[in-house]
């Protein structure tokens, strides 16, 4: 299968041309479709650039060749536009949804996401997806008109539905939010433009959850075994990585374990790619879609692992989980890190005028919501550098992190 030859448009596909438009209607571009547009202002957005500078699972000071959260996204984004590409989907939207899905991850990856969730956990928590929501529509501020990037429906509704619906049509929680709720920001947004949470996302969004597990597996394996973490032996027991490994020592042997691990790596997406445009289209001939609407209203997504790549899936994940993330040497960094995000956000509890005024202004002294998700948003802003430099403004002692 020539996995990156071009398909003609699906009858399926999202149609910039016939997008539900933005919240504030604007001027069409001379030179760009809608979600080309989207995804140039993603780009060029201050969130975008911060990402350069947050952690993925290695802090930076452990070394410029681990990822960061802008390099996983610019792997999930490639991905996600050849899946589109062989599908018949629209690529500037896949690559739009993917360029967007981790804007609201705050620093040090999801050690700073547990903190925050907890130090939020009286004024309805921290959710990275709903952060993104808010990163997107109403914290970026760029433009004369508008808070926010006024993004398409599409992408908006791709960027908060990508791994799914969130609730039932009568508008119950589902899923990983049937026990927390729906988060507040996901629901005031909802009351200015229904983003149908109950019906799944365009097949572009789809494709880019997809990319983003693909990107999340291929390249969390290559940074455990720079780390040395794990050993290609180690990894080669999950039955997927040994059957590539021995492909690959089979066609070229006596590489070096660089050479060796990039063939594993490169294999291991090329063989997730396939798989999944082979499950999609046969989950695409049962359901017979004539037009986008009808992804949105199936019962089931459409962009999918075969089951047998979803088990293979799971066991890398399996594998992962004890020794990468929760690897003694990770542990103790990340609970370090934690603690930096919890003594800022009590730091600006206590004294909320040490943030800079803009973060301050138009909060009322009584109100303790407003004030803890005005300070939530600027700590999740950060970088893991600037969290640091903070930190050490107002601490004695900040962690090094290694």
């Amino acid at each position: 299968m020539a996995i990156d030859s071009a398909c003609e448009r699906a009858a399926f596909a999202a149609d910039p041309g016939h997008s539900r438009g933005r919240l504030y209607p604007e001027p069409a571009s001379p030179t760009r479709n809608d979600f080309r547009r989207d995804c140039d202002r993603i780009i060029h957005s201050t969130a975008f650039r911060r990402l350069a500078h947050k952690t993925q699972v290695f802090v930076f000071h452990e070394g410029d060749h681990f990822r960061t959260r802008l390099t996983h996204t610019l792997e999930v984004a490639q991905i996600a536009r050849s899946l589109a590409r062989a599908l018949g989907l629209d690529e500037d939207l896949a690559e739009a949804l993917a360029l967007a899905h981790d804007l609201g991850h705050p620093p040090f990856g999801h050690a700073g996401e547990r903190a925050l969730d907890d130090c939020l956990a009286a004024h309805g928590g921290f959710d990275h997806n709903a952060q993104a929501l808010r990163v997107v529509t109403e914290l970026e501020r760029r433009y004369a008109r508008f808070d926010g990037l006024n993004l398409t429906w599409e992408t908006l509704e791709g960027l908060v539905k990508h791994n799914g619906p969130l609730t039932d049509r009568d508008g119950h929680p589902i899923g990983r939010y049937r026990d927390r709720g729906v988060p507040a920001a996901i629901l005031a947004y909802q009351q200015k433009q229904d983003l149908e949470l109950w019906s799944f996302a365009s097949a572009e969004a789809q494709a880019a959850a997809l990319a983003d597990d693909i990107a999340y597996d291929a390249h969390d394996i290559d940074d455990g075994l720079r780390a040395e973490l794990f050993s290609l032996d180690d990894i080669g027991e999950v039955p997927l990585i040994g059957e590539l490994l021995r492909e690959t020592d089979a066609s070229q042997s006596n590489l070096d374990p660089a050479r060796r691990t990039h063939e594993l790596v490169r294999g291991l997406i090329t063989r997730m790619i396939i798989d999944t445009i082979a499950e999609t289209r046969q989950r695409l001939r049962t359901l017979a879609p004539r037009n986008a609407e009808a992804i949105r209203d199936a019962v089931g997504p459409v962009v999918a692992f075969s089951a047998t790549m979803a088990q293979a899936d799971t066991d890398i994940k399996g594998f992962l989980y004890p020794r990468m993330y929760r690897h003694p040497r990770v542990n103790r960094i990340m609970a370090d890190a934690e603690s930096i995000v919890r003594d800022l956000f009590a730091h600006y509890v206590k004294s909320p005028t040490d943030m800079p005024a803009e973060w301050g202004e138009g909060i009322a002294d009584n109100d303790e919501h407003a004030r803890a998700r005005r300070i939530a948003d600027y700590i999740a802003g950060m970088t893991d550098r600037y969290a640091m430099i903070e930190h050490s403004r107002f601490f004695a002692s900040t962690p090094e992190l290694v």
